[in-house]
């Protein structure tokens, strides 16, 4: 049996009397999309910052390929192969969309390889290409504080890739997008994905995203995982329903 790419062991969280994450166990195979659904506060985003480094479990274990990532670092992380998308984009305003990709770029060479003469036309190169999967060439000569929402995500997706990750996590890609853009705007996100060999776990709301794009769903209470499984069967789940989707009321 091939070893899980990402396993999470007895993970532990709190803020004040805030039980973020409670005990969470969750394994994550390679090509798999996995989406994270939730109210807000379920802990769906604590997982995401527990996973990347940007905060560290009270109590419990993350292992990559089996090796323990817990302890380090979010850019020792990304230099592992995990990387991730913000809910809301974190993009240099001043700068051009291309430039932006170029400093992204240069984040994730060690050699930083932008600002060196005789490697800036593959720099260069290597962000025209991140740009044109995710149909953003029309836009690399324009600042990044003047683009529209939707794109801003993708630019920051695009920006996430320049690390070549296996694993991707995106939080919440699709929100302040209108609603007529967002099935657009994923189908742009997958097929941007879809030559890659990567792991994507999504943050989402829209239980329709998630039935069209998820091969599995996994669904969060009060820091506890209530379902996981495939779309059908955990939107299904009386607990999904009664404390995400609101199809069934308390008692």
């Amino acid at each position: 049996m091939t070893p899980p790419l990402l396993e999470a062991r007895g993970l532990n969280k709190r803020f004040g009397a805030v039980v973020a994450a409670a005990d969470l166990q969750v394994d994550l195979a390679a090509g798999e999309r996995v989406s994270l659904i939730g109210s807000n506060g379920a802990g769906k985003t604590t997982l995401v910052n527990m996973i990347t480094g940007y905060l560290k479990p009270d109590e419990g274990q993350i292992l990559l390929e089996g090796r323990d990532i817990t302890p380090l670092a979010p850019r020792a992380i990304t230099r592992l192969g995990v990387a991730r998308s913000f809910q809301i984009p974190q993009l240099c305003g001043d700068l051009t969309v291309l430039d932006n990709m170029l400093v992204a770029n240069a984040c994730h060479d060690p050699g930083l390889s932008f600002w060196k003469p005789a490697r800036r036309a593959e720099t260069i190169a290597r962000a025209e290409a991140l740009l044109e999967r995710f149909r953003l060439q029309e836009h690399r000569h324009r600042r990044g504080a003047e683009l529209p929402g939707g794109v801003r995500k993708l630019l920051d997706i695009a920006m996430a890739l320049s690390a070549e990750p296996r694993l991707l996590l995106l939080d919440e890609p699709t929100s302040g997008v209108a609603a007529e853009e967002k099935f657009p705007m994923m189908d742009t996100i997958m097929g941007g994905l879809a030559d890659a060999h990567m792991t994507v776990l999504f943050v989402e709301h829209d239980m329709d995203i998630v039935e069209r794009y998820a091969s599995r769903v996994i669904a969060f209470y009060a820091g506890r995982i209530i379902a996981d499984g495939a779309p059908g069967e955990a939107l299904a789940s009386a607990d999904v329903r009664r404390y995400v989707t609101g199809e069934l009321i308390a008692e």
